[in-house]
């Protein structure tokens, strides 16, 4: 598949009260804010809201044409019925009635199981993109059932393109490795604070024309704002991380950047990165994300982030890109 994604992506983890409640009619808003953005590519999962993003987000994308967007789901987490939930909440960090119960499954008939459920909440016939969400702990089990039940699934076009979804680097260069995908998700490994997608990912994605989307470009919260905050990749962040940051932000601010344009900048000007993912709780949230994602940044930042030690010297911008 030639995969046509938008530079801006609209992660839909928020879609499924990631953290916090939103209605139904802000979901629908923020998709529509997107769209008028210029958004064309949006990423979910079965995981977001116990099905509750895929859900919103399919009602949302059904006034829309469907050839004019890229949507990808995942599998890995199958999701039951669970009548012991009466009452309670979701312990995984979405605010929705535990109605469901995940359960890891990277087998092929979990594959097959999960994307027939995807497609019913979603309310479409195929998925352009479907990841294999978080194998870090079941390895062999993706590599041996899911990616060749992806596979099959390709050729017969019920999905269009496939690959893994990860929070890491290293594993997701052996998928590379031995498996024929075609796309990659890489969360929170390629920012101004941490590039380790660099030292074997990306130039094996680029010497086998595999595709990458990058997730987490502001590491949960940290580069999100003007002067840094105080979360990193879901927890308290070190105060010496901190102090890292706010050094770039001060040197950002030099160069009349602001650190959240930055930290999208980064990894968009990257030659094999097709489109960077960010969440939104609404729809004010997108256009802030999508003013900063138009942002102009001088070469001379990424030069004087290198030379002060805050960003790696084999950085890679893309011939034009500022």
């Amino acid at each position: 598949m030639e995969l046509s994604l938008s530079p801006l992506g609209l992660g839909c983890a928020q879609l499924g009260n990631l953290y916090h409640a939103i209605s139904d009619e802000t979901a629908a808003a923020t998709v529509r804010r997107a769209w008028d953005e210029g958004v064309r590519y949006f990423d979910t999962a079965p995981h977001y809201g116990l099905s509750l993003s895929e859900a919103r987000l399919g009602a949302a994308l059904s006034s829309y044409p469907r050839d004019e967007y890229v949507l990808s789901t995942k599998v890995g987490r199958v999701l039951e019925p669970n009548p012991d939930g009466a009452g309670a909440q979701d312990d995984q960090g979405f605010a929705v009635p535990a109605a469901y119960k995940r359960r890891w499954d990277f087998s092929r008939d979990g594959v097959l199981r999960s994307i027939d459920d995807s497609l019913t909440r979603l309310g479409l016939d195929r998925v352009d993109i479907v990841y294999v969400h978080d194998p870090d702990d079941h390895f062999e089990d993706a590599l041996r059932g899911a990616f060749p039940a992806l596979r099959d699934l390709r050729e017969q076009g019920v999905i269009g393109a496939f690959g893994a979804g990860m929070n890491q680097a290293p594993m997701l260069a052996e998928f590379v490795r031995r498996t024929d995908l075609d796309v990659l998700l890489v969360a929170g490994r390629y920012t101004l604070l941490d590039q380790p997608a660099l030292d074997e990912l990306f130039p094996l994605c680029a010497e086998r024309d595999v595709r990458v989307v990058v997730g987490g470009a502001f590491n949960g919260g940290i580069l999100a704002t003007a002067e840094p905050g105080r979360v990193y990749d879901y927890a308290e962040a070190p105060a010496e991380l901190v102090e890292r940051a706010g050094r770039i932000a001060r040197i950002c601010a030099r160069h009349g950047v602001e650190l959240p344009e930055a930290a999208l900048a980064l990894p968009m000007a990257h030659p094999v990165v097709a489109s960077v993912v960010v969440g939104a709780h609404d729809p004010e949230q997108v256009s802030v994300n999508a003013r900063r994602a138009r942002a102009v940044v001088p070469p001379a930042l990424w030069t004087e982030l290198a030379d002060a030690g805050l960003l790696r010297a084999d950085v890679v911008i893309a011939e034009g890109v500022s």
